[in-house]
């Protein structure tokens, strides 16, 4: 019987990548997963396979190693915050209750499984899935209360 998991698990992004040796190319796969449990904690996860189903396990594995915890108040966060990673810059801001999650791509995935129902937000710079996601990480952790 599988043992069922606390964590919710999101792909965000599967890419194919090759490396060139001697006999022509090997073909990979890498894979960002996002796991969280919609009450605080979230992680995310990247790692490489030679199939798709082994990148995602070890990707899942990575996340659940990487999991943070941020403080919420009620649905949304206590106040806006901002944070940097390489080119990519998010900034998040508290909204008010029943604005839903104004977010895209990466960062509402990000915020949703942190549990997170009321924000807005606004990502600059970047347009990298792995950088938006540790930038939305890093702003979430610097939360005070």
């Amino acid at each position: 019987m599988p043992k069922v998991s606390e964590y919710e698990e999101k792909v965000l992004e599967i890419k194919r990548v090759a490396k060139k040796i001697k006999g022509g190319n090997t073909i990979g796969f890498t894979v960002l997963v996002v796991v969280g449990n919609r009450n605080g904690k979230v992680g995310y996860g990247y790692d490489k396979a030679r199939n798709v189903s082994d990148a995602i396990q070890k990707a899942v594995a990575a996340a659940k190693k990487n999991i943070v915890e941020i403080k919420l108040k009620g649905k949304t966060i206590s106040h806006e915050t901002f944070a940097k990673y390489g080119s990519a810059r998010v900034v998040l801001r508290p909204a008010p209750e029943g604005t839903g999650i104004i977010a895209g791509g990466s960062v509402r995935i990000v915020v949703g499984l942190a549990g997170i129902k009321d924000i807005s937000s606004k990502v600059l710079g970047s347009k990298n899935k792995l950088s938006n996601v540790r930038c939305t990480i890093k702003a979430l952790q610097k939360l005070k209360e």
